[in-house]
């Protein structure tokens, strides 16, 4: 479905299509951006900084240590690509949280 163009399964791996904006009050899911989960980030984009709260953001929405999610593409880009490792949560939840629009 074309709602689900920002993240495919393969096997027990989660590839996420993320669009982050860094710099902001605090780390939130704000929703599709085209065909990526536009995410902001309460880091600044220094030194990998951003990259880092990134990757602990998803590992604690998926529920996974850090270990298991990796940043595949996209270092030095606001579009990046993340891999999830068997995690249980469905990519959709991300989408589901209450603090999902707060934040307009």
């Amino acid at each position: 479905s074309v709602l689900n163009v920002w993240y495919h399964h393969t096997g027990d791996v989660i590839t996420l299509m993320l669009y982050v904006q860094p710099g902001a009050k605090r780390s939130e899911v704000i929703g599709l951006h085209g065909d990526a989960l536009k995410i902001r980030l309460a880091a600044p984009p220094i030194e990998g900084r951003a990259n880092e709260a990134l990757v602990r953001f998803i590992a604690d929405s998926f529920n996974v240590p850090l270990r298991n999610v990796e940043l595949k593409q996209g270092t030095l880009s606001r579009h990046k690509v993340v891999l999830v490792n068997s995690s249980k949560l469905k990519p959709e939840s991300l989408l589901n949280s209450e603090n999902l629009f707060k934040t307009k």
